[in-house]
């Protein structure tokens, strides 16, 4: 289509609402992991809704637990006023990995959901061959999934989906497996599908991590917060359609949720660094070379950088930046100042000092703002020989953490601890070793 139109709301009633769910798991330690707090939201007719968020939001367990795949820990999901007990009849749901089974044609697998419904062979043939046509399949409904490139097996997961026409089609990162091009063509038939009047379904809830596909596809973008995952923020975008991402206002509502992003969440702030604990305030997962490698790019640009800009500029996701800004966030080595990344003084006597110095500065900053560290080197500091098991902290990590999570925790803390020559991990004993403070050397001394 090329008609320009405003984002269309048809009817506006709620079809499926969230109603203060939380979500639960029992950890290896049997202590309980939050992966959802008091999430709120209703999902109304007429709307595509975005949940945006970096990896630990806890997106894809909110998009299950609308679709009745996961069962909230507290609170409920209601669809058309009626609360779940199951799956979802008003759903279908299109996944990042395709999905498909692979001994199985195109048509076969876009008639699976309508077999599990019992609904009569003929029919089953004449609505799968309809939601083939209307994806774009027309003419492979014989082929087999290892005959089909990637954008073509999503487009047959779009049609297995689309052809239950249910009132909500839930979308997980649907475009992230596929190159650039074939992403960005697959979103723009989409969006012209969801424009026409037989679209067979009501309303759309894509999770994303990607901030311009939010902007492109969705009226309203859920910003979830991580540990546990929450909301942060609702924005609306009443942008036109078709949008285009290379107008001021587009960059502008892309800019805000940059901000949005990567600022402070109120909650981390309510504790100083001082007093913030190894679970409440996580390590990011980001190496030393990385959060210095971004922190020479802003001084190098004259202490002040354009987020997107930079992230354009260097190919990447924001998963893959992210971390590197909340790690020199957190060390107090750049600002965030919505959706820019400016230079601290901390950070440019940083980035500009002597490797020695750099050291020392380094050392100062994650003894005092990374709370894993310092309880490291409190810990190997009180310690009669300057030794301790990994396994102490990991057994601690994991009253927070899943496992997984917990060993990153760990990796990370020993790659800033090694750098800052705090202290060094031995992998055959899986031991933690405090390093002497090296002996001050006087301007005088021989």
């Amino acid at each position: 289509m090329t008609t320009t139109t405003t984002p269309a709301i048809r009817t506006g009633e709620v079809l499926i609402s969230v109603d203060a769910v939380s979500k639960s798991f029992t950890g290896a330690a049997g202590d309980e992991l939050r992966v959802l707090e008091d999430i709120r939201l209703d999902l109304r007719a007429g709307e595509i809704v975005a949940l945006l968020g970096r990896s630990g939001s806890g997106k894809s367990t909110l998009l299950r637990t609308i679709a009745g795949l996961v069962a909230p820990t507290r609170g409920g999901v209601r669809y058309r006023g009626e609360e779940l007990r199951g799956a979802n009849p008003g759903t279908a749901m299109v996944f990042q990995s395709f999905a498909l089974m692979p001994w199985l044609t195109v048509q076969d697998n876009v008639e699976l959901g309508l077999a599990a419904q019992g609904v009569p062979p003929r029919e089953r043939r004449e609505r799968a061959l309809a939601a083939i046509d209307l994806i774009g399949l027309d003419g492979f409904q014989s082929a087999y999934p290892k005959e089909l490139s990637g954008g073509m097996r999503q487009r047959v997961g779009f049609a297995r989906a689309l052809v239950l026409e249910p009132d909500v089609l839930l979308m997980d990162e649907p475009f992230s497996a596929l190159d650039v091009l074939t992403a960005e063509n697959l979103r723009g038939e989409l969006m012209d599908l969801w424009e026409t009047t037989n679209f067979p379904t009501k309303a759309i809830c894509v999770v994303t991590h990607n901030i311009e596909e939010a902007v492109q596809l969705a009226d309203r973008v859920i910003v979830l917060g991580a540990n546990p995952g929450h909301i942060r923020a609702e924005v609306d975008i009443t942008l036109a359609r078709p949008r285009d991402r290379r107008t001021p206002k587009f960059a502008a509502v892309v800019d805000h949720l940059y901000g949005l992003l990567t600022g402070a969440d109120p909650d981390d702030l309510a504790a100083g660094p001082a007093e913030a604990t190894p679970i409440s305030r996580p390590l990011p997962a980001a190496s030393v070379g990385g959060l210095a490698g971004l922190v020479e790019i802003v001084h190098a640009r004259g202490g002040r950088v354009d987020l997107p800009d930079v992230a354009a500029e260097l190919t990447f996701e924001i998963d893959d930046l992210l971390p590197l800004v909340d790690a020199a966030a957190m060390l107090d080595l750049l600002l965030v100042v919505g959706a820019d990344l400016c230079c601290t003084p901390v950070g440019e006597a940083f980035t500009t000092a002597d490797i020695l110095r750099s050291k020392e500065i380094f050392a100062d900053q994650v003894r005092g703002r990374a709370p894993l560290v310092r309880t490291i080197s409190t810990a190997l500091a009180n310690s009669p020989n300057g030794k301790m098991r990994a396994d102490f902290f990991l057994d601690l990590l994991r009253r927070g953490f899943s496992a997984e999570d917990a060993e990153q925790q760990l990796d990370t803390a020993v790659d800033w601890g090694r750098y800052a020559e705090l202290f060094d991990y031995n992998t055959d004993d899986r031991r933690l070793v405090a390093i002497p403070a090296a002996p001050i050397v006087h301007s005088g001394s021989r």
